[in-house]
């Protein structure tokens, strides 16, 4: 049997967890440069506010009713950090499916202890950290997803899902996990409306008309399992930072210092998973909301001699790049940085010809620990946005937008909750 762990309106729950006058009141978390709702309290789900709604949109009377806060992604992973390591500590595997879903594995646990077992892990979670949450259990990723969802409506949080269970009558097939809304809107053509419906749906011409992925999705929910719980990440083909920038940029420094900062933190990740790039790709966008301006989306690649984890080497061509691309007289609104071709690292297809710097593995790890022990760009190239002056870093022109963002409580030892 797997379970599904999803902590409850997850963002909204992390700002409430430090912020206390935040709860019963709607709450919307904006997405990059404050412009869309990307998460609600159930509050603000109930005032209409809906997923990937412009806030500008929102009408007045609704906006006066929320708090509005910009996203704190590293508040956020850090709390998501903590529940998994819960998790670890009550079942035998746990696969991290997003920053606030992760499935369980109930091997080696008695059947009649499942139950039991969940309601501790909410428990546990509840008190330990503050993110309220609900448990899905069933023999399959798809099942164990729908008890999810169900749980959310019942008063103890945890709910079990068969193939044989009366919940799937009842269960719209536009909530089962997998089918959109195109697939519900042709599914409801031919009477298939709730997931029992596509559990007893005829499977040959099920494959037929929709392909294998429906057809996965039927079997699932007919408690035949056809995905494994994955404990470790697949390895990534490839790893890409961009963002759009809070103003457009028109200079060439900016914007390089932009792919810099991208480029150092794309490495950083890189280096995290045991990689090596064999190549580096940089592109730049204007505006695309404002047809009326010269619009220019260039991008442009380049191949390493030999693969390299090497931040030094990544922004010399990431520079390069750049200034090749860059072109006077539009205004940029966004870049970002790929890197490309990815392979282990301990995996090193050497060059007769290019040249060996011994040294760049000692300073890549010398640069990631001190970053990892005093905290995110303590150590950073001069070419980055990093920039002190008077004990106070001065913020990039091209920085997001974040007029509404908490403090980072976790992670920052000048913004710690204060008790008084």
């Amino acid at each position: 049997m797997l379970g599904l762990v999803d902590g409850n309106n997850f963002y909204a729950s992390c700002e409430r967890v430090f912020n206390p006058a935040l709860r019963g009141r709607p709450v919307v978390i904006l997405s990059n440069n404050d412009g869309c709702a990307i998460a609600r309290s159930q509050e603000a789900k109930d005032l209409g506010v809906g997923m990937g709604q412009p806030i500008h949109e929102v009408p007045p009377s609704v906006r006066r009713q929320l708090k509005v806060l910009s996203a704190n992604f590293g508040l956020y992973g850090d709390l998501s950090g903590r529940v998994v390591s819960i998790l670890r500590d009550l079942f035998p595997q746990v696969e991290v499916y997003s920053i606030d879903e992760s499935f369980v594995s109930f091997d080696g646990i008695p059947a009649g202890e499942h139950q039991r077992i969940a309601a501790e892990a909410r428990a546990r979670i509840l008190q330990w950290t503050g993110i309220p949450c609900c448990v899905g259990i069933g023999p399959t990723k798809t099942l164990a997803k729908l008890g999810n969802k169900a749980a959310k409506k019942t008063v103890n949080g945890v709910m079990t899902a068969l193939a044989d269970s009366t919940l799937l009558e009842r269960f719209p097939v536009e909530d089962v996990w997998g089918v959109g809304r195109k697939l519900t809107a042709r599914l409801g053509i031919e009477g298939v409306l709730t997931a029992a419906d596509l559990v007893h749906a005829d499977s040959d011409t099920l494959r037929a008309r929709y392909g294998v992925t429906l057809a996965r999705t039927q079997r699932e929910l007919q408690g035949i399992a056809c995905a494994e719980l994955e404990e470790r990440e697949p390895d990534r083909q490839q790893i890409v930072m961009s963002r759009s920038f809070g103003q457009e940029v028109v200079a060439l420094e900016d914007l390089q210092q932009a792919v810099s900062t991208f480029a150092q933190r794309a490495c950083e990740k890189l280096r995290g998973r045991s990689l090596q790039a064999g190549g580096v790709w940089v592109f730049l966008h204007t505006n695309p909301f404002k047809p009326g301006a010269p619009q220019y989306h260039p991008s442009k690649a380049y191949n390493f001699m030999s693969p390299t984890m090497d931040t030094r080497e990544v922004l010399m061509v990431a520079q390069a790049l750049t200034k090749a691309m860059w072109r006077e007289g539009y205004r940029y609104k966004k870049a970002g940085i790929g890197l490309l071709g990815l392979s282990a690292r301990d995996v090193h297809q050497g060059d007769l010809f290019a040249q060996v710097d011994g040294r760049s593995k000692a300073l890549m790890q010398v640069m990631d620990q001190a970053n990892a022990k005093f905290g995110r760009e303590s150590m950073v190239f001069a070419s980055s946005a990093k920039r002190v002056r008077r004990g106070e870093q001065r913020k990039p022109l091209w920085a997001m937008n974040q007029t509404a963002l908490s403090p980072a409580y976790t992670t920052r030892w000048d913004q710690l909750v204060r008790v008084r």
